[in-house]
């Protein structure tokens, strides 16, 4: 069966037009009784993917899937069981090799048990700890093997956990700058997991951005009405356009891209519907491109921008951003302007600008 839907697989590829895909281990072979079984099994359809795939496709990402097997019930990195521990390494490892084996581009950490469900009975710092020394065993052995490809982090806040260490962007970027990891981690940011924590997916995207680590994007969205991840895929020309102007503005996502982690809806139940999902999908994106290449070329939204903070395109506030605009100096400035006159921040023309390039 595993066989028939890496074939399957490969065909919906072919006839979409597509040369990238993406894997969890466990997904493409079924788990043996043991870890070698295991092994042996994705090995067999790993061999046949890469026949498959030929010179021209190669996997955007692969991953290990530690959250479905019971032993990860408490986490693969952050389980409180050594065995646990040295299962999921051993897991991933495999993962890596395979991966590079196929010529793929990046090797995602998606952490859906790496977290808690009561701080009761949790030793936090330690768990974070072990977390990081299983991200510093991964990079050593992604350069042992010679897989140049990126390392990306995906985060969400919870679900299945109630509490995932990778929250958000900025919770993950606070991780790996503490444990000294970043430059060998980016992020991979999925729009649905991104309004789960309370935000935008541009946000999310921008937060990644401006840390100089979005790596890669999961373009799958949910519902506003619904609480949790419905894994959807995206229609929303604004969502796409707000996407692709961080897309711009970080200058691409090489060796990233985009990928699909969507799913049909439960009513669609014919074979073309998964075609007629990807192609609306794709389309939302381009269309997504074109618009935010239209808001800006045109210029006026970044005009809005500029005129908005150029209080501080002055020598005093050129001092401030240069990290020398001490207390004392600041004080007796604002004696000398006495309350400062506040200008509007134009939200409303930001918003009609942004709906023109539409």
């Amino acid at each position: 069966m595993a066989k028939r839907r890496m074939r399957a697989n490969f065909e919906f590829l072919e006839k979409i037009g597509v040369d990238r895909w993406c894997f969890h281990d466990r997904d493409i072979a079924p788990d043996g009784e043991t870890l070698e079984e295991s092994n042996k099994n994705l090995d067999e359809v790993v061999a046949l993917a890469k026949e498959l795939q030929g010179t021209k496709i190669r996997p955007l990402w692969g991953t290990a899937q530690l959250f479905m097997h019971p032993r990860y019930m408490h986490g693969g990195a952050t389980s409180s069981e050594l065995g646990v521990y040295a299962y999921a390494a051993a897991q991933v490892k495999k993962a890596m090799e395979v991966t590079h084996d196929l010529g793929g581009e990046n090797y995602v950490f998606w952490g859906g048990r790496e977290g808690y469900q009561s701080l009761l009975n949790t030793d936090m710092e330690r768990e974070l700890d072990h977390l990081a020394r299983f991200c510093e065993a991964a990079v050593a052995y992604k350069k042992k093997i010679g897989f140049i490809g990126t390392l990306l982090i995906e985060p969400k806040p919870q679900e299945p956990t109630k509490h995932q260490y990778d929250w958000d962007a900025a919770t993950t970027a606070n991780f790996l700058r503490k444990y000294g990891l970043i430059g060998e981690f980016k992020l991979n940011i999925e729009c649905n997991h991104a309004t789960l924590s309370g935000h935008s997916c541009h946000h999310e995207l921008e937060t990644a951005r401006i840390n100089g680590l979005l790596g890669n994007i999961d373009a799958n969205t949910g519902d506003p009405q619904i609480g949790w991840d419905t894994d959807q895929f995206m229609t929303d020309i604004s969502e796409a356009t707000m996407v692709m102007i961080s897309v711009i503005r970080n200058g691409g996502l090489a060796p990233g891209g985009f990928n699909f982690d969507a799913k049909l809806r439960r009513e669609s139940t014919e074979v073309e519907d998964i075609f007629l999902a990807h192609i609306s999908g794709m389309d939302t994106l381009a269309r997504g491109l074109r618009s935010a290449a239209k808001l800006i070329q045109d210029g006026s939204l970044a005009e809005l921008v500029r005129k908005r903070y150029q209080s501080f395109d002055t020598e005093i506030g050129a001092q401030i951003e240069a990290g020398k605009g001490d207390f004392e100096t600041l004080e007796k400035l604002a004696m000398k302007w006495g309350e400062p006159k506040v200008p509007s921040a134009k939200q409303e023309l930001a918003e009609m600008i942004f709906q023109s390039a539409l």
